[in-house]
């Protein structure tokens, strides 16, 4: 019964005030649907998080990198030495007496011939040189924060750091801030200094330069601003674009970053060896084809949550590998991995373990107490669980499946666990039947669908409409998106979604995908927003998505909008949301054609104030924004409110009305 009633919870919200006034009594007529519609999906995809979402601008910093992850790599990836040629030192990857057996790898510097302040050409020191993520970003007056650890194998070292602009092959930089370390300690210690750039550099350079002889191991070297979002290491404008987004929840790490991609289980997303201090996190290969160094991990996901307000939906592998695994994509033969039943006990743990760390009182739970330690001690307030991501739902999945989630529901019965039906929405598809069959089975409160179609599926598909209405679980619409990123495919993807809020009793979450890529470093095509080291670069998709986040609510009205006689069907849509906990009334109209039309608004049952407030997002059908213009973006202006209202609706727009009651 508890576990109904959260899930009640999900679809009527709490129905109390989030500002302090009395919710209001909804007028007749409204069907009751999730407030909780429209969340985001983050996954490590196009270096969504280092050189992206994550602050760091030292690209491995750790010295990390292997040839096991991509043909080439090592220790040495993005740096390069100063002075090699002058034989001032020399530079060794070392793996023994390391900061930690998660983070082994170090670079051990050899200075010999470096006299004291050594000086050639205007310039001192020998040692390394980091460009970040092609090119290090930094603004005038800004403060950033340098950390380095450094370990000093004889006399007493003086390290010098250098923020500077390329000057050229062979040149020193130009200096734009620097900083002198004092290292004294034979055992691994961290040092840090403040550098302040002179000036705006877009393709700065970062140096840690040795100014005397001997020997000095270094290691997590790190650059980092100290203006992040609230104050927690993530990206400004990047966080600011998803708080704009008004998510409900975040899904989280992946995708097929969970259970390793089709590498097998050894490069599994493990949250336990992404928590704690930085430098002692294990890092790992990325199922997209690069490095992931667990800066942004497992507390910074939930801490993130905290900070925009949504709900942390984390998603744990469940003993079955991706079936991309050995190669072997596509509906048949599909090659997975399994876990032995025998060692099954161990991921379990790992979910009861999590949901301790999360939820779980410091003074009696060790995982709970490793919360408190990091710098959080009130429980984060874990509800949504998810096993399992597009598995393929063969028999041993199933098993291993059932096996987990009986375990975590006697344990913890509180906690929604939300299953998964593989990828692909179409009749017949046997991963979408099995994982309904296993939904119905175990009585699962919510299944995950994912399906990734051309534009015309999206005009065409209600496909909800035809869910039976007396089913237990629900549907969390984990992953869609047209395959183009042209403002039609975006009009599309309103026009579902539409569908989606009219039966938003059955589907009770959803979450565009991928979320984010970044310019040059794409893995996948269309996402919502694009980036470089500069700006965030946000398409007609994500205005439609904004628009649905800022327009929640938990009732459905679905008589009050008609439109004129040339209607065509496919191509126009329309939703009345009411939101009792603002007192606030949202009227959403799509035109998908390239004639403009008329919409009738009847809203007689409702108190509204004079004003509301007009938003539309028009253009051609092709016009997309990209990384050269943003031709396309939200126009709002102020209207007089009227209970009947006629809209001409121009083609190829979508608007939204917004009503105080």
């Amino acid at each position: 019964m508890k576990r109904l009633s959260m899930l009640c919870a999900v679809l009527a919200g709490s129905l109390m005030a989030a500002s302090g006034q009395k919710p209001m009594t909804p007028p007749k007529g409204g069907k009751l649907i999730s407030d909780e519609l429209i969340g985001i999906f983050f996954e490590d995809i196009s270096s969504s998080a280092d050189g992206g979402l994550y602050a760091e601008l030292i690209q491995n910093g750790s010295f990390e990198f292997s040839p096991a992850e991509r043909d080439g790599w090592g220790a040495g990836t993005a740096w390069r030495q100063i002075r090699p040629g002058h034989s001032l030192g020399t530079m060794e990857v070392r793996k023994t007496e390391g900061i930690h057996p998660n983070n082994p790898t170090y670079m051990r510097l050899y200075t010999e011939r470096v006299k004291e302040y050594y000086d050639y050409d205007g310039w001192k020191g020998y040692g390394l040189e980091n460009d970040g993520f092609k090119g290090i970003s930094v603004k005038t007056g800004q403060h950033y924060e340098f950390s380095v650890f450094l370990r000093n194998a004889g006399a007493a070292k003086q390290v010098r750091i250098v923020l500077g602009v390329p000057q050229g092959w062979g040149k020193n930089p130009k200096i734009l801030a620097e900083a002198t370390l004092d290292v004294s300690s034979a055992q691994w210690q961290q040092y840090k200094a403040v550098l302040t750039p002179t000036d705006d550099c877009t393709n700065a350079v970062l140096q840690l330069l040795v100014l005397n002889t001997g020997v000095l191991d270094v290691d997590m070297v790190s650059l980092m601003p100290q203006d992040t979002y609230k104050g927690h290491g993530l990206r400004k404008d990047l966080a600011q674009a998803l708080a704009d987004l008004h998510p409900k929840f975040m899904r989280f790490p992946g995708g097929c970053v969970v259970h390793g991609g089709g590498d097998g289980f050894w490069n599994t997303y493990r949250w336990k060896t992404t928590i704690g201090p930085k430098e002692q996190r294990r890092q790992l290969k990325n199922t997209w084809g690069y490095h992931q160094s667990m800066g942004l991990g497992y507390y910074e996901y939930f801490q993130f949550c905290e900070d925009l307000g949504m709900q942390p939906l984390p998603i744990l592998p469940c003993g079955v590998s991706c079936q991309g695994t050995n190669g072997g994509w596509g509906m048949k033969d599909q090659a997975q991995d399994v876990v032995p039943m025998s060692e099954m006990d161990e991921w379990v743990q790992d979910a009861l373990d999590l949901i301790e760390w999360a939820n779980g009182d410091p003074a009696t739970s060790r995982w709970a107490k490793m919360r408190a330690d990091a710098g959080h001690p009130k429980p984060f307030g874990l509800k949504y669980l998810g096993i399992g991501n597009e598995e393929r739902i063969s028999p041993e999945f199933c098993e291993r499946f059932k096996y987990m989630y009986e375990r975590i529901m006697k344990a913890y019965p509180e906690i929604i666990i939300i299953g998964t039906a593989g990828p692909g929405s179409h009749p017949g598809n046997p991963d979408l039947e099995n994982g309904w069959r296993l939904a119905e089975e175990l009585g699962m409160p919510i299944i995950d669908e994912h399906y990734y179609e051309p534009r015309d599926y999206f005009l065409t598909s209600r496909q909800y409409d035809q869910y039976p209405r007396n089913r237990k679980t629900k549907v969390y619409l984990g992953e869609y998106a047209a395959k183009d990123k042209k403002l039609i495919d975006a009009l599309a993807e309103g026009l579902y979604l539409l569908h989606v809020e009219r039966n938003a009793d059955i589907v009770c979450m959803t979450s565009y995908a991928p979320l984010f890529a970044k310019k040059d470093a794409t893995n996948w095509n269309p996402d919502l927003i694009y980036f470089d080291n500069e700006r965030p670069y946000l398409t007609c998709s994500y205005y439609i998505q904004q628009m649905f986040g800022q327009s929640s609510g938990q009732y459905h009205y679905g008589d009050c909008v008609t439109f004129g006689e040339q209607e065509t069907s496919n191509l126009q849509g329309q939703s009345v949301i009411l939101n009792v906990k603002t007192r606030q009334l949202f009227v959403k109209l799509c035109n998908a054609s390239s004639e403009s039309k008329t919409a009738h608004i009847d809203l007689s049952r409702f108190k509204l104030k004079k004003t509301c407030t007009k938003t539309t997002l028009t253009g051609a059908a092709d016009a997309e924004n990209n990384y050269e213009a943003q031709p396309i973006s939200p126009q709002q202006q102020t209207m007089k409110a009227a209970k009947k209202m006629t809209l001409q609706l121009a083609p190829y727009s979508f608007t939204m009305l917004q009503f105080s009651l």
